[in-house]
């Protein structure tokens, strides 16, 4: 799939070392990996503000519609707007889930489950890694 940003591996880690980004940053958001539950800077987070792409800055989800999931994962019930994200469908591992995307640079944020709180019921369960914050 062809997106807005395209850089090739090499300026990938280029970048994300620049901005500081967690090791397992490039990892997850260029190779799909996984931190492990309840070890990202993320997951207890509060703060008012918006996450955005570790990748390439989009604005993805707005801190107030973060919640607390108990699943080791930042989770948000909703993106900023239909836009904001991409998903596609991830069978790997078995398992039938939805993958998310950073919709102007691929960067693998997650994935979506159908089991998030009002009003939406989606739990959007994203990597700390592949996240920034910047607070208002």
């Amino acid at each position: 799939m062809a997106y807005k940003i395209e850089k090739t591996e090499a300026q990938w880690q280029a970048i994300l070392k620049e901005k500081g980004a967690e090791p397992l940053a490039f990892a997850i958001t260029r190779n799909q990996a996984t931190e492990r539950p309840y070890s990202g800077k993320w997951e207890g987070h509060q703060a008012a503000g918006v996450y955005r792409c570790i990748c390439c800055n989009k604005a993805l989800f707005d801190a107030s519609t973060k919640f607390e999931s108990h699943c080791g994962w930042p989770s948000f019930f909703r993106p900023i707007d239909e836009t904001t994200v991409s998903t596609e469908a991830d069978n790997n591992l078995s398992m039938r889930r939805t993958e998310v995307h950073c919709p102007d640079c691929g960067a693998h944020l997650g994935h979506v489950f159908e089991d998030g709180p009002p009003p939406t019921g989606l739990r959007y369960c994203m990597n700390s890694a592949s996240l920034n914050f910047t607070p208002t």
